[in-house]
């Protein structure tokens, strides 16, 4: 009998060793994963922040698309009421 109680805690200690390693390995997992993260969470700052330049500069752009394109209308009436 006591060779099986013996036997029942070497199971059970192996066991426990199999989880205590296992936690180890997540804790490793968590710490690579929030390095990540964080890296990811900087990298989507910078997109964020280059997309909103991006947006200003179309915005620029469309206003001076609209400009010109007044301009040339104004310049072909001219033209038109000349002929």
């Amino acid at each position: 009998m006591a060779l099986m109680s013996l036997e029942i805690l070497e199971q059970l200690e192996a066991k426990v060793q199999m989880v205590v390693d296992t936690v180890s390995l997540l804790h490793v997992e968590i710490a690579e994963l929030k390095v990540k993260n964080e890296i990811l969470g900087q990298e989507s700052d910078t997109v964020r922040k280059s997309c909103d330049v991006l947006e200003q500069e179309n915005a620029h752009l469309r206003t001076n698309q609209n400009a010109w394109q007044q301009r040339i209308c104004s310049l072909l009436s001219k033209i038109e009421e000349i002929e």
